[in-house]
């Protein structure tokens, strides 16, 4: 909203300093600040209100150390993610972007189905909650909107490399080309596409309709046969990993705030002619809008840390971890680097693989041998550690020190090919 104001005092009243809400930067920075601000002002008032209402988390008596002494903690506190992120996108971001248009709708959709969830499960006392079918048909939903806006929006295009001899410089100057090399720049058409980038490749991009080049000549018009169906894929399982991930004070909002950091870094890259050329990676026109919606992400993820860190004052509830999980597979989608995903939400991944691991293994030892096994002492892995002995303040720090790790090695491999 205020880039539009801004920019129509600019150019009717030329106002001073209009023009630095341009630059996507200044923007950012004031995305952050106040989703920071929301979070936690409108944290403190909504938790006092949770509380006077009772709306408190059931808590199942696991046996684990502080386990029960978390019953009666305010929940649906998912609230204050959506409201962090979304107030601060609307006011700085350019809402005729169809990239930030994606993410809103994303930060809805799965919000709705999570604030769903939790009204049952609180105010309907069913602890199953929302039906699993009901949510992953609503991941369904938003991978089908996410896929084919991603396929068939003409908004919706990158740009491919072209030989130096062909180059369109776009603000680089012939000066910067050394004599003794040959450089790639980007051609002038930005084009549809189904590619996506390959960590650890040189001249890493994959284009899904490869995977359906068998259909013979013209195979590349039903890509959206193979596309969509993975755009589905990627949501539901990074956003039920990171439901599986809430399970420890402050573990999946801080995990999500170094996650949601680190692909606004590719965001910005990749959106940035100049550093995607330098960087040799897919350039993404318009793209380098996101870094606001990330910014208020993140500032979304520390400011709501601030009551959820050990011992928590409120649970986000399954209205925050669906649609933060759901946030981080879209934003990766939209910037062409899903398959980096394993990397940086390899937290995510280790606590979904845990719980498949540790329930089919279960199952089959029991039908083989008569009684279940188990390969960890409980899932998802965090109550692993838990079981062990390690106090919980201690398995979220190091969670975190895991995933700043994997956050790094995520950002080196735009170079490490």
């Amino acid at each position: 909203m205020f880039y539009y104001i801004f920019q129509y005092l600019e150019d009717t009243f030329h106002f001073p300093g209009a023009q630095v809400f341009q630059f996507i930067t200044f923007r950012a920075a004031l995305a952050v600040i106040t989703s920071l601000i929301i979070s936690l002002l409108f944290g403190k008032r909504w938790i006092k209100y949770l509380n006077k209402k009772q709306i408190s988390e059931t808590v199942r008596d696991l046996g684990l150390e502080g386990q029960m002494e978390k019953q009666g903690t305010p929940t649906m506190g998912g609230l204050i993610i959506l409201a962090a992120i979304l107030i601060p996108t609307l006011l700085f971001a350019r809402l005729d972007n169809v990239y930030i248009l994606l993410m809103l709708f994303t930060t809805v959709w799965l919000g709705l189905i999570g604030f769903t969830d939790d009204y049952i499960k609180v105010f309907k006392k069913n602890k199953k909650g929302l039906a699993g079918k009901f949510k992953i048909a609503g991941q369904i939903i938003l991978g089908l909107v996410i896929g084919a806006t991603m396929y068939f929006s003409n908004a919706v295009v990158i740009r491919e490399k072209i030989p130096e001899t062909e180059i369109v410089t776009q603000n680089i100057t012939e000066n910067t080309i050394r004599s003794n090399e040959t450089a790639n720049y980007f051609a002038k058409e930005s084009v549809k596409s189904t590619k996506t980038t390959i960590p650890f490749v040189k001249n890493n991009e994959l284009d899904y309709a490869i995977l359906l080049s068998w259909l013979g000549d013209g195979y590349q018009k039903w890509a959206f046969l193979i596309f969509i169906p993975i755009v589905i894929l990627i949501i539901a399982a990074v956003s039920n990993g990171a439901n599986l991930t809430d399970g420890m004070d402050g573990l999946a909002t801080g995990t999500s705030a170094i996650i949601g950091a680190t692909l606004g870094i590719l965001a910005w890259v990749s959106g940035n002619i100049i550093f995607a050329n330098y960087l040799n990676i897919m350039y993404i026109p318009n793209t380098g809008e996101l870094t606001i919606f990330v910014s208020a992400f993140v500032g979304a993820c520390i400011g709501f840390l601030w009551y959820n860190s050990y011992p928590a004052q409120v649970f986000m509830g399954d209205t925050g971890s669906l649609a933060i999980g759901g946030i981080i597979a879209v934003f990766a989608i939209i910037i062409r680097k899903e398959l980096l995903i394993p990397i940086l939400c390899g937290i995510f991944l280790a606590e979904s693989f845990s719980v498949i691991l540790q329930v089919s293994y279960f199952k089959y030892t029991k039908r083989k041998y008569g009684a279940g096994k188990r390969i960890f002492k409980m899932s998802p892995l965090h109550h692993h550690f838990q079981v062990l002995g390690y106090p919980e303040p201690k398995i979220v720090q190091r969670f975190f020190i895991v995933g700043i790790m994997l956050a790094v090695l995520t950002i080196i491999t735009l170079k490490l090919r």
